[in-house]
This record gives C-alpha cells, structure tokens and sequence, in this order.
C-alpha cells in the first residue's frame, strides 16, 4: 500500500499496510482467515472513512464478473465487485431492469448495498431495497448466504462492511422501460414552501432531482425522469408550475460539460441510460470535491427544507450544487430510509474538509429536529449517540456484528466510533 492510495475525491488517503486484488472467493477466504483485520474495497466513492482500516484492504474489482438471470424469478445474481454500468446492458438486452439507479453508474452494487446509496422517486426505494439475497465471507473464512425473510437479512444488507465481505448479491427485477428526462430551470421555491407543493413537485415523474445552490431565489434545475409506458412518448410544456424548459443539455454544476450527463430533452432512452445522471463513459460528477446527505421523512420535507434556506448563507460559500430527492421506505435496520418515506438533502461541497466541517454542525443543528440521519459513506459529524436514537434497530445491529464478527476481524475506527463495543 503506498500513500497514493486515496479513495475517488482525494479527501481519504488508506492507511492500510496491504491492498488485495483476490480473483476468486477462496481468495477473499484465505485473507480473512489469516487473522489479520479485514475491510473490502469496492469503486472508492465513499467520502466517508467507512472503508479504510489499518490492516489489509481487499479489492472487489477482481472477482468473477457473474451476471445470473433467473427469469423464473425475476431476479439477477451478480459479483459484488461489478459496477452498474457494467451489468446494466446485459439486464436490458434480455428484457429486464432494476427498479432503480443512483446518480453513477461508476459505483458497484455491493458498495452502495452496503451504505444505503440510492437514486430518487417516491415509490422507488434505494438499491439495497432491490437485495433479495446475498453471499458474504464472515470473519473464520466461512461463507454465508442470506435471504429475504431470513431473520438476520434485514440488518445484512445495509451494513457498512461489518458482518463480512460480500461476494455476490441477488437482485429483483422489472421489465426493461424506457425513460424520458427532461430539465426546468428557476422553479419558484415558494412550490416548496409546503408539504402538498412539495409533495407536487416531488411526486411529478418517476424520478425527480432538484439541484439548488442555496443562494435563495428560484431552484437552479428541476431533473424529470419519466417511464414511457402506454401513453408513449411525451411532449413536455415549455412552462411547468413555474419553471421554464431548458433550451439544451445541462450539468447540475454551472460551468461543467452537459455532455458528461445523461440525455435529456425528451429523448426517450433505456432506463440505464436515463436514470443516473452521468454517463458511464465520463468523468462521474466533479470528482475534485466532498459529499454529505441528510435523510429526512417526507412529511418534513418542506419544513427541513425552510430550515436549511435560513443557513444558506453558511451553506453556499462552499457549495458546488446541492440536491433534493425522495426515496421510498424499505425496512432494512441501517438504510436512511429505514421504516420512513424520506426525502434526501445532498450537498456537494468544495474538497476543503476545514472549511466544510463547522457548516456540517450547522446543517445538522438545523435538521436536529427532523431526525436527519446521514448517508454513512459521504461526510458527517453526527455524534454516535444522535445516531442511535434515530435508528429503531441500532442494538439489534450491534448484536448482529458480536455474533458475525467477535474477534473485531472486520472492525475498524469508523465502526469503533459509531458501534463501539
């Protein structure tokens, strides 16, 4: 391991003394059963210290690139180590989608199971709301296999790496859809002044993202992402509840190429090429930044969203674009979105963690009330014990990683700190 080895924004430099490149599960076996401690690597675009460790860090870049299609099910086994973007093709060429995408198609689907990373819409939950089975190397070199309904499932999905090393996922399906996107600009932020304007806006495609930067006045762009479904192809108004349709391709962030994004102006496109953001074959985002998200249940929505706008003063200094989204409630023990409808506050923020880190305080003294939790893989201050009262299953997930993991084999300082033993 050499001090290059920094995660995808440059703001965590690994200080483990060993990265492994395992090509196979009996790889992964043998390095965890060698005693030392454990933590797995997936495309490093947590912000997070989630993944780094002190001992040995294991790639799962090289496992099998297994893409299963039961059809009979309605389900796809993959190699955890896959990226979205490498897998998607095949899903859609034999008729099939997942439900959902987040914002990078660069990511791997164990990396974001595994920290609650999602994409938007209110009847859509997060990726891991997809996972109806997964295989994982626990911490004697074993391997166990999980499955929806099974008692310790719902704590095993998301679970920041520490009950094991996952090695594939078993994800359900939808028919393949088409998908077209739109973008409006200057939403008047009086529509989000209440719980049913929010609820509208929200509520007005398949998937919706707005990105604001928090210097008041009009919300810079509303992202529409709508299924062609019977009606076929739409029309989209060249006005729509106050916003005005864009005249060409946009980048959320003022200044950067719109051809780095996913095809908008109503050209409809398969689901994989509309839902991220960004295209697989560019530079995801901005990459020179941080990142931070605050959940929030949808019913306070609005009013969270009127106690970040009376900090924007604090926040848009060090902002490159914020975004709003909706995520459906699942019922896994550690997801943001455990047992609420939540909308997400994400801010993308400027690579300057001195800076940032006191505007994080801010923003969580804002949103104390709403019981914000935040996305474990980007940045937060959120102290241990706040944590714990937002989650209903914060104990049952401790017991859950004493009976996985006793010898700490997949422990490190980001688990010590928010699950000390």
């Amino acid at each position: 391991m050499t001090p290059a080895e920094k995660n995808w924004a440059g703001n965590i430099t690994f200080g483990a003394r060993r990265l492994h490149a395992p090509r196979s599960v009996a790889g992964i076996q043998e390095i965890v059963a060698s005693g030392t401690t454990v933590r797995a690597l997936g495309t490093r675009h947590s912000f997070s210290t989630v993944a780094d460790t002190a001992g040995d860090l294991v790639s799962l870049a090289g496992l099998d690139r297994v893409v299963e299609i039961d059809p009979a099910a309605g389900s796809v086994t993959v190699g955890a180590g896959l990226r979205f973007g490498e897998f998607s093709d095949v899903l859609h060429e034999n008729g099939y989608a997942l439900h959902n995408l987040g914002s990078l198609p660069h990511i791997s689907v164990a990396g974001a199971c595994a920290t609650g990373t999602h994409g938007s819409g209110i009847g859509n939950r997060s990726i891991a709301g997809a996972v109806r089975a997964l295989e994982m190397v626990t911490a004697d070199g074993g391997i166990v296999e999980l499955k929806r309904g099974d008692a310790d499932f719902p704590g095993a999905v998301v679970a920041l790496g520490a009950l094991g090393v996952v090695t594939r996922l078993t994800l359900d399906l939808v028919p393949a859809f088409d998908v077209q996107q739109w973008v409006y600009e200057d939403l008047p932020q009086s529509r989000l002044g209440d719980p049913d304007g929010f609820d509208e806006v929200m509520s007005a495609a398949y998937s919706v993202s707005l990105f604001t930067d928090w210097r008041g006045g009009p919300v810079n762009q509303v992202w529409l992402k709508q299924r062609v479904d019977a009606g076929g192809v739409r029309q989209a108004p060249a006005e729509w509840l106050g916003a005005r349709l864009a005249d060409g391709p946009r980048h959320p962030i003022h200044g950067m190429p719109a051809q780095n994004c996913t095809r908008q102006q109503g050209v409809p496109g398969a689901w994989h090429r509309r839902l991220p953001h960004f295209r697989l074959e560019f530079t995801p985002s901005n990459g020179d930044e941080l990142q931070s998200e605050y959940f929030v249940a949808r019913r306070d929505a609005a009013a969270a969203y009127e106690a970040l706008d009376r900090i924007r003063d604090r926040i848009a200094p060090l902002l490159q674009i914020g975004e709003i989204r909706a995520v459906a409630r699942d019922d896994l023990w550690l997801s943001p979105a455990s047992g609420i409808d939540a909308v997400a506050f994400h801010f993308t923020w400027v690579p300057d963690t001195a800076a940032v880190t006191p505007v994080l305080g801010a923003i969580e003294e804002a949103l104390a009330p709403f019981g914000a939790r935040p996305h474990w893989g980007k940045v937060f201050t959120t102290a241990p014990e706040t944590l714990r009262a937002l989650y209903g299953q914060y104990a049952d997930f401790e017991k859950l990683m004493a009976r996985y993991d006793p010898s700490g084999t997949f422990r490190n300082d980001f688990l010590d700190r928010h699950f000390p033993r």
